[in-house]
């Protein structure tokens, strides 16, 4: 399963469509970890005008590098869901019939 995270705050009205967009996207197999930046101070230095911001996970198996966050492209709030899930086949590679 691919996995993401989506770097969010209370009362922000992009990230709230953003999440609406992602809830509809289920079934893709996708592990979708939300952030709250208000309850982390690196959070919120890091993201606090750029949210919403969704990271894919980068790991290097083939050495002993931790796993990494990669933000993805920000989307227009306006993009239809077709074009959301485009992208995350670009970055997150295709996905597989369950």
């Amino acid at each position: 399963m691919k996995k993401l995270i989506f770097y969010t705050k209370p009362g922000c009205h992009l990230c709230e469509g953003l999440a609406e967009k992602l809830a509809q996207l289920g079934h893709l197999p996708i592990d979708i970890e939300s952030r709250d930046i208000t309850q982390n101070p690196a959070w919120f230095t890091e993201y606090q005008y750029e949210i919403p911001v969704l990271c894919r996970i980068v790991s290097h198996p083939e050495t002993t590098e931790l796993e990494k966050e990669q933000p993805l492209p920000r989307l227009s709030p306006r993009s239809p869901l077709r074009q959301l899930e485009r992208m995350l086949q670009t970055y997150l590679g295709p996905f597989e019939a369950e």
